[in-house]
């Protein structure tokens, strides 16, 4: 076995799930990070990746490997900068058991991240939010479920990941509604539901019926929705309701976008970016700042309260016929 294999594979078991607790998104991110990786450095070096070494994996093929990712793959700069995060990680973690390696580790760790150009969010109008939650044909089971999980969406702003999560014992219904979820950075927090939503996650429920430990919303089996399930729900949905509402085809709907729309909504309400961090369950307020960017009603009425500058237009003079020909020639 290579020096590359037990690496690895201590990295996994000891440093990610034995000392850091980290989550299974993120144990499922930095594998698909390492398995990338191991097959494209497979390719350069016609090694297989259980024979690889340390030493294979240098500054050259990894920073041959991010290009690969843009350029082949067609990945973004944030995915690029989301797997050299995994390999740094790994690589700070190699510095300790291979200090013979420690070059090699240094110039891989120097590698750094591409900037990337910060872009205005999207978020739902209340009319395309509103065509959204009428997509689902709630004929149906599978439409009901999907109307009370876009609802929730929208109403709570929960990640995909919090979303999939829940389970029958996390609704509060009677006083003080409210749901509870284990989010991003292990931090659990509870979140009040407005009487509409309150209201229709009681129909849900009842028609859900189950234990208390089954997924609040699940697969016609029982199973709990993937991620994958509730992007590809979230984008039939917001088709059908292109329909109706012309605007959301200028749009690209993502469960991303029903978060963007929770706070934008929180913003214009007049909460201040504190409670909406809270909210949301940012690490930071900074985070929350990019829904300000965002708002442009909220710049329009600080322009309305501006002064206006005392100045005067000019007057214009068309120029001469014959000067302006010279000039063009």
């Amino acid at each position: 076995m290579s020096s590359l294999a037990p690496l690895l594979q201590a990295f996994f078991s000891d440093r990610l799930q034995g000392q850091r607790h980290a989550s299974p998104h993120t144990v499922a991110a930095y594998r698909d990070a390492m398995r990338l990786l191991l097959a494209f450095a497979e390719q350069r070096t016609g090694k297989q990746p259980s024979k690889l070494d340390v030493s294979d994996l240098d500054a050259p093929l990894i920073g041959a490997f991010l290009e690969h990712l843009e350029h082949d793959r067609g990945n973004s700069v944030r995915t690029r900068n989301a797997r050299l995060a995994a390999i740094h990680s790994l690589y700070q973690y190699a510095a300790h058991k291979h200090p013979d390696q420690a070059a090699l580790i240094q110039r891989v760790l120097a590698i750094p991240e591409k900037r990337t150009d910060t872009k205005i969010v999207s978020f739902l109008t209340e009319p395309e939010a509103n065509a959204l939650l009428n997509a689902p044909d709630r004929t149906r089971w599978i439409g009901r479920r999907d109307h009370a999980l876009l609802l929730l969406a929208i109403q709570t702003g929960l990640r995909v990941s919090e979303l999939t999560a829940l389970r029958r014992c996390d609704m509060e219904l009677a006083t003080g509604p409210h749901v509870r979820c284990h989010g991003k950075n292990r931090k659990d927090r509870t979140t009040p539901l407005t009487k509409q939503t309150v209201k229709i996650l009681r129909v849900w429920l009842t028609e859900r019926g189950g234990d208390a430990t089954d997924p609040l919303f699940p697969t016609h089996p029982g199973r709990q929705l993937s991620r994958d399930s509730i992007e590809h729900l979230v984008a039939k949905h917001s088709g059908t309701a292109q329909q109706h509402c012309p605007s959301l085809r200028e749009k690209r709907i993502t469960p991303h976008t029903l978060r963007h729309t929770t706070a934008m909504r929180l913003l214009e309400a007049g909460v201040d970016t504190t409670v909406i961090a809270l909210w949301l369950g940012h690490e930071s307020v900074k985070t929350t700042q990019i829904y300000l960017h965002a708002h442009l009603a909220l710049k329009e009425r600080a322009l309305a309260r501006t002064a206006t500058p005392n100045t005067k237009t000019g007057r214009y003079q068309a120029p001469d016929t014959l000067l302006a020909y010279l000039e063009s020639l």
